[in-house]
């Protein structure tokens, strides 16, 4: 029997070998679920679900929900004990890819292609995949295009500020090359030193105010 542990790096080489530029960002939090891949490529993110011949589909209806509302096209994978009946559980615009092993190795067969999310034209649909950037990538968007970088206020209005500044062509663009070059090292420190300039100035607010 395969277990997700089992799946997850060759399935990582499969897309990798079969999809060209793709980056894989593992365990991302979407709204009140988690999914267990995301993929990110040139405009396009999609979410990828394991289920295992060890998992059952207890959490997939939510999850489902979940995916859908923030990805671009969403694919899930499954062991042999599900291929039968899966299609029954996840849309019909899903991609299907079955997992097997054969000989010691870990063959992939694609039971069916994703479509495009019918709702991803929708506003929130695009402001869920904006929530997906943490605060420095937004404010390098906010630069790129010369608007006005809000320095005090919050993440959410910053995320609005942007949709609707940048068409939304511009902006799938944005959100995953901004996916593509996040580099975790670098923006601990940036997210470090913005935090300790900001606790700076929280002091010297306090002190005058004292006067």
């Amino acid at each position: 029997m395969l277990y997700d542990k089992d799946i997850r790096e060759p399935l990582f080489e499969y897309f990798e070998e079969h999809l060209g530029k793709v980056r894989v960002i593992e365990e991302k939090q979407i709204g009140k679920a988690r999914a267990d891949v995301m993929l990110v490529m040139d405009a396009t993110l999609i979410g990828v679900e394991i289920k295992s011949d060890a998992d059952t589909y207890a959490r997939l209806e939510k999850q489902v929900m979940e995916y859908n509302r923030c990805f671009d096209k969403n694919y899930v994978v499954v062991g042999t004990k599900h291929a039968s009946h899966i299609e029954e559980h996840v849309p019909d615009w899903w991609g299907i890819i079955t997992v097997e092993e054969a000989d010691g190795k870990v063959d992939f067969y694609v039971l069916r292609e994703p479509l495009i999310n019918p709702r991803n034209h929708q506003m929130f649909f695009r402001k869920r995949q904006l929530d997906f950037l943490w605060r420095m990538e937004l404010t390098e968007i906010q630069l790129k295009h010369g608007l006005y970088k809000y320095p005090g206020k919050s993440k959410l209005f910053v995320r609005d500020y942007i949709y609707d500044s940048i068409d939304e062509d511009t902006l799938k663009l944005e959100i995953t090359d901004a996916l593509f070059e996040r580099d975790y090292q670098k923006m601990v420190e940036q997210i470090t030193e913005y935090r300790d300039a900001h606790r700076s100035v929280r002091k010297k607010k306090r002190r005058t105010s004292k006067k």
